[in-house]
């Protein structure tokens, strides 16, 4: 068969798995270790790259691999995640087969909200049966990264398994207490796995490195609906795939890994978990240096948003002290850079600075006023902020301390509304 049949064949078969296949999106999470800046919003709505909403990366990673049905299941603080939602993902045709559904604990087969990840899955159980797919795809919403789930699919079928985890090479320092530990043998099936286990198990052969559980999960429907089921009775259970589900499965399933790599070079693949405020603030500032391996700007893969229709930015006034510039920044469409300095900044939309101010390496969300002669540095500054003319930011810890900002482990200064004693609105 000529190569170019042979590409069309494979192709049209990973188009029918993907069309077969239902995507379902754990965006309850509390992000706890975000402190404040999730006091007012669940952590899969934090903003992230200047427009977007962690969210926007696996719905978006979806839709690019072709799978165009999928379900949002929310709790924690989700009015502006459903708002987000709403706006910017509410366009699809369901008589087309494609749509993303808002799925919170509606109570069907409990009394309880959503008690751990699946049972998270196991209350909309109605919803998976009435999509009728051969397979579900059940993904964290509360990660940074790009992937296309099509060779996940496709390996997951060929290799016959009840279940497929994706992973990462993660070094061992780094896993520990943080992450799901995965053993596998040489046709990557899994035979041991530990939640977050104190001493992870490194990869045979290399000392150092572990496999990492990226919370990404490909079930054949059938036998999902069955451990759910089964899962959901045990009233000793914790009802959490990792801790349950998946310690369970190896007994009498085969459930292989999958290690995310980049599809070009096999190189290790961006991911991060943005979940404390130093990881948030180093994986907005990557984003600003000359080739980011994130590639906001890849017109191939796409990262889907909303955002309102904003005029471009805009620097002005060119006097010696009073020059609206930036260096090796990022400014998003309705920002006014008016006769200050930005350096290894990131604007989100809206955003206004005021003369002889001077902001570097900082994160500022959308709708931030900083007014006249501010030095910040080393910062994020929530969305809605007003910084008073003459605020000294990022350089007296003490200080900062004193006017009530959160210091990070690594001295990063968060400032958000209330902080600033400003009443806080919709976030």
């Amino acid at each position: 068969m000529p190569d170019n049949m042979s590409n069309r064949v494979v192709y049209r078969y990973v188009s029918h798995l993907t069309k077969d296949t239902f995507a379902l999106i754990l965006a309850g999470g509390r992000g706890t270790r975000l402190h404040e800046l999730t006091d007012f919003r669940a952590k899969p709505a934090v903003y992230f790259g200047g427009k977007y909403r962690i969210i926007d990366f696996p719905l978006s990673n979806c839709i690019n691999s072709g799978i165009r049905r999928m379900g949002v299941l929310t709790q924690y603080k989700s009015h502006s995640l459903i708002r987000h939602l709403v706006r910017g993902w509410s366009h699809f045709k369901k008589e087309l087969g494609e749509y993303v559904e808002i799925l919170p604990a509606s109570q069907q087969f409990s009394k309880d909200w959503y008690q751990g990840t699946a049972d998270a899955v196991y209350q909309n159980l109605d919803i998976i049966r009435s999509a009728r797919p051969k397979f579900v795809l059940i993904l964290a919403g509360d990660h940074i990264y790009t992937m296309d789930y099509r060779p996940m699919l496709l390996a997951h079928v060929e290799s016959g398994a009840d279940m497929t985890v994706s992973c990462l090479e993660v070094p061992i320092e780094m896993a520990a207490f943080t992450f799901g530990i995965m053993t596998v043998d040489e046709r990557h099936r899994v035979i041991q796995f530990d939640e977050k286990p104190e001493h992870p198990t490194p990869i045979p052969g290399k000392q150092g490195v572990t496999l990492a559980s990226m919370g990404n999960y490909i079930f054949n429907t059938d036998i999902l609906l069955k451990l759910l089921d089964r899962d959901g009775k045990n009233a000793g259970s914790e009802h959490d795939f990792g801790k349950n589900i998946v310690p369970a499965m190896l007994e009498d399933h085969r459930v292989h890994a999958y290690p995310f790599r980049h599809p070009a070079t096999n190189a290790l693949a961006y991911w991060r978990d943005v979940g404390s405020l130093d990881a948030f603030w180093e994986a907005n500032m990557e984003l600003i240096s000359p080739n980011p391996e994130l590639n906001l700007y890849d017109p191939d893969w796409p990262i889907w948003t909303y955002q309102r229709q904003l005029p471009p930015a805009k620097f002005v006034f060119d006097d010696d002290g009073r020059r609206g510039m930036a260096v090796d920044s990022m400014v998003s469409g309705g920002c006014i850079i008016s006769g200050s300095q930005l350096k290894k900044t990131l604007l989100f939309s809206n955003v206004r600075v005021h003369s002889y101010s001077s902001i570097e390496e900082a994160v500022v969300l959308p709708g931030v006023v900083i007014n006249r002669h501010c030095r910040i540095r080393r910062a994020i500054i929530d969305r809605g902020c007003n910084i008073p003319a003459g605020s000294v930011i990022g350089f007296d810890p003490a200080q900062d301390k004193a006017n009530g900002f959160r210091i990070s482990t690594n001295g990063l200064v968060l400032v958000t509304r209330s902080m600033l004693k400003a009443p806080e609105e919709a976030a």
